[in-house]
């Protein structure tokens, strides 16, 4: 497997999962892996959801950090463990996040928006009223004002996550569809220095493609982005680097030579 650092990853420590991280690590070293970065969430003021409490995205990181600390000792030799966080991007809790970003020493902060308008793409009621296509353009309108107004991040994450939860999904997606917005975010990036996260986690959920779709990594690398991380966006032990040898032949194919990992916020180029 030539891609060998999974950069998104999510333990018993995010709410949405209950996967102990050791589980998590020992899966990773038998696969072959070996860097990790562990990318828990931390979503300020998330709304109540039927499954949880908006609170539970609230991120007990000192606990967490401990953890962190206890097996890279452990396995010292064995792989490579990072120290990140996949932080909820919103206009809301903007200053939240600044302090939050200054006050670890991460390796590496995905930024992501979850959150469009106060709803979850994730739940049906984000939908309700519009069409796929209005959903989705909402979304990466929200995605652009985040970034805009936050910088503090290494990559954007899983940038159309929403097409998951269409009632089409990505059917009838297409980067000319959104070609005005999606351009918008992906020069703001390069702007910024920022990268773009390949998350392979929509291939599980019946997605016909990755996050972002192979016509926005194509764009993106014809604008000149270079910056690219890769992630399984994995809850559990059973997805950890699924789907990796696709988006490397993807990425080849849109013109990478290299991806990327973050140690202490400062990119590492890997040949892919």
């Amino acid at each position: 497997m030539p891609i060998t650092a999974d950069c998104h990853l999510h333990t018993s420590h995010s709410a949405d999962s209950d996967t102990p991280m050791e589980q998590m690590i020992l899966q990773g070293i038998a696969q072959g892996l070996d860097t990790m970065c562990f990318t828990e969430h931390n979503d300020f003021a998330y709304p109540d959801s039927p499954d949880l409490p908006g609170t539970a995205f609230v991120l007990n990181t000192d606990s967490y950090l401990y953890d962190i600390i206890q097996y890279k000792e452990k396995y010292a030799g064995k792989i490579k463990l990072l120290f990140g966080v996949e932080l909820g991007l919103r206009p809301e809790v903007m200053r939240q996040n600044a302090v939050y970003a200054k006050s670890f020493d991460f390796d590496f902060i995905i930024g992501s928006t979850h959150i469009c308008h106060g709803k979850d793409p994730y739940y049906p009621s984000f939908f309700e009223g519009i069409t796929d296509e209005e959903g989705y353009r909402e979304y990466f309108e929200a995605v652009y004002e985040n970034i805009k107004k936050f910088s503090n991040f290494d990559v954007c994450g899983h940038l159309d996550y929403v097409v998951r939860y269409g009632a089409n999904m990505d059917r009838d997606y297409t980067y000319a569809k959104y070609r005005d917005i999606l351009d918008k975010i992906l020069k703001l990036l390069l702007d910024n220095g920022k990268g773009l996260e390949v998350n392979t986690g929509g291939l599980k959920k019946g997605l016909r493609d990755l996050h972002p779709c192979m016509e926005v990594l194509k764009r993106y690398r014809e604008l000149g982005g270079e910056i690219i991380t890769i992630g399984s966006d994995s809850h559990d032990a059973d997805h950890i680097a699924e789907y990796f040898d696709r988006a490397g032949n993807v990425l080849k194919e849109c013109g990478f030579r290299y991806y990327t990992v973050f140690e202490k916020r400062v990119a590492e180029f890997r040949r892919l």
